[in-house]
């Protein structure tokens, strides 16, 4: 496992949650109704993206211009230990500002934190369940695209995927993209038109199966529990890049 890769995923995929978690979940959403406040994440030789709160809603871009408060890391290793919880931060930058990262930014991610590694038995909660999944869901998506940017061995995966979408979709559930351009890799959290190529899980339950690793991507394939279509090899090329990803996560 790569630190730089992993940075970057906790960066866009993991701290990316944030986004679907205030959309998702009615507590998070009141939490952050009237703020209006970025936090720039600068990661040397990593990452460098902001969290912005905005409108009640959370968006994660890359870059850190014009960010309020500003979390320098010395190292991939050292924010990697951010999301561990075994590294504290120091802000360089909105001093002024700390108290939304103690109360409303912590709350929001060990509610996040609850989400991805479920409690013992929450997820028997059908809305809990629901929840969850589909936050999962999202970060896969963007984990894949990181893994295939900055990962070695996505990388070499990424270089067989031709331009276009990969739908990938959960049926009577969340859906999105990987889209392709230039062998680069980005997550898309919304439905697309004509994909060139697609894989719809039969419902929430057996997506999660794949999710939490219980079922690798060609066993679902195979008992009917994912329909795959279009240039295949689009996918067979994604689907590798997914069984990095729950290394990465694990």
């Amino acid at each position: 496992m790569d630190e730089r890769t992993l940075a970057y995923i906790n960066l866009f995929a993991v701290l990316g949650g944030l986004s679907q978690l205030c959309r998702l979940d009615e507590e998070c959403g009141k939490l952050i109704q009237g703020k209006e406040i970025s936090i720039g994440i600068a990661v040397k030789d990593g990452p460098e993206g902001t969290i912005r709160f905005s409108g009640g809603a959370c968006t994660v871009t890359p870059g850190i211009d014009r960010c309020d408060i500003r979390l320098p890391f010395s190292s991939c290793r050292k924010f990697n230990g951010l999301i561990d919880g075994t590294v504290t931060p120091i802000p360089s930058k909105g001093f002024t500002k700390i108290g939304f990262l103690l109360h409303e930014f912590t709350a929001l991610t060990d509610k996040l934190t609850a989400y991805l590694r479920p409690a013992e038995g929450s997820l028997e909660d059908e809305s809990f369940f629901t929840v969850s999944t589909a936050i999962m869901f999202h970060l896969i998506l963007d984990a894949v695209a990181q893994i295939g940017n900055v990962d070695k061995v996505g990388r070499a995966s990424a270089s067989y995927i031709v331009d276009g979408d990969v739908r990938v979709a959960i049926q009577g559930g969340p859906e999105g993209a990987v889209h392709a351009r230039d062998h680069k890799l980005t997550a898309i959290h919304a439905p697309v038109d004509n994909p060139t190529s697609y894989m719809v899980f039969s419902n929430m339950r057996d997506a999660r199966d794949l999710f939490d690793g219980k079922v690798n991507a060609v066993v679902c394939v195979g008992l009917g529990k994912v329909r795959i279509g279009g240039m295949i090899s689009m996918v067979d090329n994604v689907n590798r890049i997914l069984d990095r990803v729950s290394m990465y996560l694990a």
